[in-house]
């Protein structure tokens, strides 16, 4: 046993359980045996290390993405699956080029800075623009024209730090839809503060989005330490100037898979218990936390579960979604070819929040189960899981499937340094705790065991046509 194992399952095991001592005897004994296989396995730390070395940044559309694809299903076979296939989805091409800042009045400043996913280039010459700040996308939505046309937007919005990440979704709005609220007010492109919470000079990229008959301008995210350079460059001199080259191009579309594996039921072998992963990355680091450490979370929690003696009963199905990264693709794809068997999905979850240790679980369930369903999943307090709430969205590619009335769950992960590193070069093996890793395969392998045997009826939850 490895050191690591060895503190983790004292840590756990010893203060964990014998926090909740006086239930052990009332938990299954598989639960148990799940818990402590995963926790004195190194499965799941050797899989998201093989994934960023033998593959390493996987960009959608990308020769890697295909790379990926193929070691997954190597992989998957490799580990005994009752059965291994792929379906087809197609999938953006986008080639980040270079990107290159800096202020030239009222002193040369070098930035660093990187494009956002999918946007356009510069002229070849570049962009040299004076610079119209605002503090939010809301702000520079309220904005009037004349303060922005002719002049590149830069949005210096600061991401909070949150053990949910919630900081996240209060400035992203700022990359998804900045390049078109500053297109149609004029402005000849944008650079957003990085949505992250660090203070490395290094960027932070992520999907951006144009609109249908609004002007494409180039997009690019500045590291936090160099905004704070500009910000307080504009105090100095409000009609400083920033030059912009970037050369991004977007080469159309290629076919990339979901990748499957499935322990097939014992008894309801129709009936599925989703959980899923993405396998793309984006390509500045080596996708360790985003989202390799869910692929290996996820395939050795199954694999925890294939092993058992008995089978559950329902199919526990692992979904390694394509295209995450540029826009939900796999997950679209996945809901669209498999509408017809989506009543047969018990319940759904995805990990992609990294490998920090799971606090607790929520649901979205019919509210006149959801006491039940926390009550089949107390187990799960064992491994230092808290019961939730009932407002869970499963994840970013199952977060489509509760309005197709599909059940859903979500773990969450203490996400509070996440952000430091989501989406940069940053994102590397040595991010990964193999303790925090090895305790999110526990709980993952518990609440797919649990759900695949539960008798509690979860009736579909009320779909988009319904409401």
């Amino acid at each position: 046993m490895k050191p690591y194992q060895t503190t983790l399952l004292s840590s756990l095991l010893i203060g964990g359980l014998s926090a909740c001592q006086t239930q052990v005897e009332t938990a299954p004994n598989e639960v148990i045996q799940l818990q402590q296989a995963a926790l004195s396995s190194q499965l799941s730390y050797d899989l998201v290390e093989s994934l960023t070395v033998e593959v390493g940044p996987r960009l959608a559309g990308s020769p890697k993405d295909i790379l990926a694809v193929n070691w997954a299903i190597n992989k998957l076979t490799s580990l005994g699956f009752d059965r291994v296939y792929k379906e087809a989805v197609q999938v953006p091409i986008w080639e980040r080029g270079e990107a290159k800042a800096k202020i030239t009045v009222p002193v040369e400043q070098p930035l660093v800075i990187t494009a956002l996913g999918g946007s356009i280039a510069t002229p070849a010459g570049g962009i040299q623009a004076k610079i119209a700040r605002f503090d939010s996308l809301e702000a520079l939505q309220q904005a009037k024209p004349e303060e922005v046309q002719g002049k590149i937007v830069f949005i210096d919005q600061k991401t909070e730090r949150h053990i949910t990440g919630e900081g996240y979704g209060k400035s992203v709005g700022g990359r998804s839809k900045g390049a078109i609220a500053a297109a149609q007010k004029g402005a000849v492109a944008i650079v957003i503060r990085s949505i992250g919470t660090d203070h490395d000079r290094m960027a932070h990229t992520g999907i951006m989005r144009y609109q249908d008959g609004v002007p494409k301008i180039p997009a690019a995210a500045m590291s936090n330490p160099d905004a704070d350079l500009v910000g307080a460059l504009l105090k100095r001199d409000p009609n400083a100037l920033l030059e912009l080259h970037m050369s991004p191009k977007n080469l159309g579309f290629n076919t990339s898979y979901n990748v499957i594996a499935e322990v097939t039921g014992s008894s309801k072998p129709n009936e599925i218990v989703l959980i899923g992963a993405h396998l793309d990355s984006w390509d500045e680091g080596t996708g360790a936390i985003d989202d390799g450490a869910g692929v290996a979370i996820v395939t050795a929690a199954a694999k925890h579960i294939q092993d058992l003696p008995i089978k559950p009963a329902r199919t526990v199905r692992v979904v390694l979604y394509a295209a995450e990264e540029v826009g939900l693709v796999g997950g679209k794809a996945y809901a669209e070819a498999h509408k017809a068997e989506l009543p047969l999905h018990y319940i759904a979850a995805e990990s992609d929040f990294g490998a920090g240790r799971i606090y607790q679980i929520d649901t979205k369930v019919n509210e006149n189960i959801f006491t039940e369903v926390q009550q089949a999943l107390s187990p799960m307090s064992f491994n230092g899981v808290a019961l939730g709430n009932n407002q869970a969205s499963g994840g970013p590619d199952v977060s489509m499937l509760p309005a197709l009335g599909v059940p859903v769950a979500s773990l969450r992960q203490d996400g509070h340094d996440y952000f430091d590193y989501h989406h940069t070069p940053n994102d590397t093996l040595d991010k990964i705790d193999p303790a925090a890793l090895a305790q999110n395969v526990a709980a993952y392998a518990q609440f797919a065991y649990i759900m695949a045997n539960s008798t509690v009826t979860l009736t579909p939850l009320a779909t988009q046509s319904e409401k």
